[in-house]
């Protein structure tokens, strides 16, 4: 059931914004979210993907969850494939821009075992900052005329201007149950800092109902403090923190590696032929097998590893 704005109102006002520490495992932040939940994730295409929480939804076999992001890539392919969503809402999905169009969700779309909601790269973030912002659409010109247009219909509803009588775009607001977003670093609080291309997180966080941070370290409050302008989603947001190292493996995290290319070849040709094996033989190596986070990272090999990790500090200016 959708709830109104007051009511989504009155669940803000009366959030616990207490300053407590909120550090809990990846399966109990995997608690945090019930099957049927709408969830955010943070980051874009390769970028900052809350890997780690994935894999541990993916653990717990969670059912139903209607995902959202602004881009997305290869994880869009394993939550199909583990039957964790079977309704993706995104502006473009990929397996990469070395890899093209995912072969996965031509499979699931086009059998219609699952459903790929597109929307324009701009709607999806006005979408989000309407929900950042309290209000139930956003005006816009986005689409209109475009061919998403039609494929969207009434989902989104054209109005007239009241100032201008100009004709616009009303676009609903996406308050997503939970947003999973990933981190550089964060305190035990969840003051959460970014480096690089922020994308829609920091709208995402302010719209969602309940936020879980990954982090690729836990800093003390009083590193936080040193450098207080780099602190993007505020504790007050924030439900849970987990931290996990190289929590977005095997896509990057900005200043730390960058995305493990080896990999990410070796799991397009996997899906290349028969996608819906392909992944499934993935799933069932990477994600059911290994025992812990760690395990995981063990399958993915230390040359990988350190080779990501060089990259990514290469290009990153302390």
């Amino acid at each position: 059931m959708v709830k109104s704005y007051l009511e989504l109102r009155e669940e803000t006002r009366t959030r616990d914004r207490s300053l407590r520490e909120k550090v809990v495992s990846l399966e109990e932040a995997a608690a945090f979210i019930h099957d049927g939940d709408h969830v955010a994730l943070g980051g874009c295409t390769l970028s900052r993907t809350p890997m780690a929480l994935i894999w541990a939804l993916i653990r717990a076999r969670r059912k139903e969850l209607t995902v959202s992001r602004s881009i997305v890539s290869t994880e869009g392919d394993l939550l199909y494939g583990s039957g964790v969503s079977g309704h993706i809402v995104t502006s473009w999905f990929s397996q990469g821009i070395v890899w093209g169009i995912s072969k996965v969700m031509r499979h699931y779309t086009e059998t219609g075992q699952a459903r790929f909601e597109e929307w324009s790269h701009m709607s999806m973030g006005l979408r989000y900052r309407a929900g950042a912002m309290g209000l139930p659409f956003m005006p816009t010109r986005s689409m209109m005329g475009s061919g998403v247009r039609e494929v969207i219909g009434d989902a989104a509803r054209e109005i007239d201007c009241p100032f201008t009588g100009d004709r616009l775009l009303a676009l609903p607001a996406l308050n997503p149950d939970v947003a999973l977003i990933h981190v550089q670093r964060a305190d035990a609080y969840g003051n959460a800092q970014l480096d690089g291309l922020q994308f829609m997180d920091i709208d995402i966080a302010m719209a969602a109902r309940r936020v879980i941070l990954t982090t690729e370290r836990i800093v003390s409050n009083d590193q936080i403090r040193r450098t207080p302008d780099q602190t993007k989603i505020p504790f007050f947001t924030v439900d849970a923190v987990v931290e996990v190292p190289f929590g977005a493996a095997p896509h990057e995290c900005y200043g730390l590696y960058e995305p493990f290319f080896g990999h990410l070849d070796d799991y397009a040709k996997a899906t290349k032929d028969d996608a819906e094996a392909g992944v499934k033989r993935y799933l069932e190596r990477f994600h059911y097998g290994p025992d812990s986070w760690n395990d995981y990272l063990k399958l993915l090999g230390l040359d990988e590893m350190l080779d990501a990790a060089r990259r990514g500090r290469s290009i990153h200016n302390d």
